[in-house]
């Protein structure tokens, strides 16, 4: 799939086909990208649920000619019933990874929809009511929608470890046994959860009607989270992360707590390295090894942005930047990172004929998150509290209130030409590599979008299954002299087959000055590019 999608009045793109034409018809019905977000992001919570839910965070860049970027942080904090000593107290010498107690942070991506909702309103005049947003969504649910091939092979990859969690089983599994692809899946208390949102408005999530099924829920299961930390929850408005490349394309990434620093600073630093040929050894070592520098800081600052010590332009100022791609050996490969991890997330962007674009990303971070589905409401929950440490003092450490370190991280650019282009993909640690790998193929490189996208990739250090976790995994449509190449430059390599999971699940739109939008969706995932 190397063919880019064009059009004039409206485009999404999504790893899920079904959530792709949610937002292609609201764009049809004349809503704008916010909305067509929206009712994108219900849709894939519903028919995509080991990688994204309601019971999971987000986080919005959001672009508007003649304005600066907005994020929007909504992700949610640990519960104020939660702490590092508590845990340690039960024999963890880690944050589980499943389970109730794995389900100790509020949920935020709902108050991320609603804050997008209210700028839609404000100043988009944007006018489609919740209830028709959250149609499609609720029509998967309640009547049912197939299973695609990507949520049948981590249903059976996570069913060993997650089948005894409470609600999992009847949730995922048919009869017992995990739905083969194409097989019809319904998830009615889901359904009733959305007509509630859409009738009552989507803050009953956490002070509502809602809240409260969820509180319940979540008390019987065993959680830490209580009523009032639902209550206390409010998604939160920044600045975006920012900086330039290739003499004046400006970046912009999510602040913390998401690892937005580190694909900036990948971007930044790989800009100084100045690769020359894509796909060849200079620009894939230049990529892995920024990596290795970004995820060193990130691992080392990056936290509740009311926690860190450093505040994160620091790490994007000019000086800091060449003195680190200095250090940088543009020939041999440095030692391994400490702490990384997985991740599974879902991430879209759209554009509507105004101008107006979305870079959103939506997650319950490991596959299928903490397992916990909650019975009344049909919501299964994230275990995003697994970015959290019980090392008591880690800048990540388990504290009340707090926000983990997050893994999401949605990028937008603007050229100097007058293009945008809002990009990103899932892949926990991945992220910040394919990111790099997918804007400097289209921006430095001059391959087209798709092209782009689809092209071979690479990841350091993410693991499925029997994979090793610390080495540099390539697909195998790359040249054998390159293997070759990175092998001896100390690289531990492996080749994996072609368009493998594991790469991601990247997207990316670009507006044109002429109003020419151009989109690609990632022939890794189950996922299309919905244009008019």
């Amino acid at each position: 799939m190397l063919h880019t999608a064009s059009a004039l009045r409206g485009l999404i793109a999504a790893p899920h086909h079904l959530a792709a034409q949610s937002g292609l018809a609201i764009l049809r019905e004349g809503g704008n990208a916010i909305e067509a977000m929206v009712a994108a992001a219900a849709t894939i919570a519903v028919v995509y649920p080991h990688m994204n839910s309601l019971g999971g965070d987000g986080f919005w860049l959001i672009h508007e000619p003649g304005r600066p970027p907005v994020s929007i942080d909504g992700s949610g904090a640990a519960a104020r019933q939660a702490d590092a000593a508590q845990y340690r107290s039960k024999g963890f010498s880690g944050m589980p990874l499943h389970g109730p107690l794995a389900a100790c942070t509020v949920a935020g991506t709902v108050s991320g929809w609603q804050s997008a909702l209210e700028i839609s309103a404000s100043r988009w005049n944007g006018t489609l009511p919740l209830e028709r947003l959250l149609e499609d969504a609720i029509q998967y649910a309640r009547n049912g929608f197939p299973v695609a091939s990507a949520l049948h092979a981590m249903a059976r990859r996570q069913r060993p470890v997650l089948e005894a969690v409470p609600g999992f089983r009847d949730f995922m599994l048919i009869g017992g046994s995990v739905p083969a692809e194409g097989a019809i899946l319904r998830t009615p208390a889901l359904a009733t959860t959305l007509e509630l949102l859409a009738r009552n408005g989507l803050d009953d999530f956490y002070r509502g009607e809602v809240a409260r099924r969820i509180a319940a829920d979540l008390a019987r299961c065993g959680s830490p989270l209580k009523a009032e930390d639902l209550a206390r929850h409010r998604p939160v408005r920044r600045r975006p992360l920012a900086t330039q490349v290739d003499g004046g394309i400006s970046l912009f990434n999510a602040p913390p707590p998401t690892q937005g620093l580190t694909a900036l600073m990948v971007l930044a630093l790989v800009d100084r390295l100045n690769p020359t040929e894509a796909e060849g050894f200079d620009h894939i070592h230049s990529i892995v090894e920024a990596t290795k520098v970004a995820l060193k800081v990130r691992n080392a600052h990056v936290t509740d942005p009311l926690s860190m010590e450093v505040h994160p332009t620091t790490y994007l100022h000019d000086s800091v930047l060449d003195r680190l791609a200095e250090e940088i050996d543009r020939h041999r490969a440095a030692p391994w990172p400490a702490r990384l991890g997985d991740g599974d997330t879902v991430y879209l962007c759209a554009a509507d004929g105004e101008g107006r674009m979305v870079s959103f990303i939506q997650s319950v971070y490991h596959g299928f998150g903490s397992g916990v589905v909650l019975p009344e409401t049909g919501i299964l929950w994230h275990n995003r509290g697994a970015g959290f440490t019980l090392e008591q003092d880690h800048p990540n450490c388990l504290r009340p209130g707090r926000k983990p370190m997050h893994t999401l991280a949605p990028a937008l650019a603007k050229f100097r030409d007058g293009r945008v282009m809002a990009f990103g993909t899932m892949g926990g640690d991945g992220q910040p590599q394919t990111q790099a790998a997918l804007f400097t193929r289209y921006a430095r490189f001059g391959q087209s979008l798709q092209q782009a996208v689809s092209a071979p990739r690479w990841v350091l250090g993410k693991s499925y299954g029997d994979s090793k976790p610390h080495d540099l995994k390539l697909e195998n449509r790359f040249s054998p002299a390159l293997y070759d190449a990175l092998e001896r430059a100390g690289h531990e390599i492996a080749v994996l087959g072609a368009y493998e999971d594991i790469m991601g699940h990247a997207a990316a739109v670009v507006r044109h000055p002429d109003g020419l939008l151009e989109g690609a969706a990632d022939p890794r995932s189950n996922g299309v590019v919905a244009a008019f």
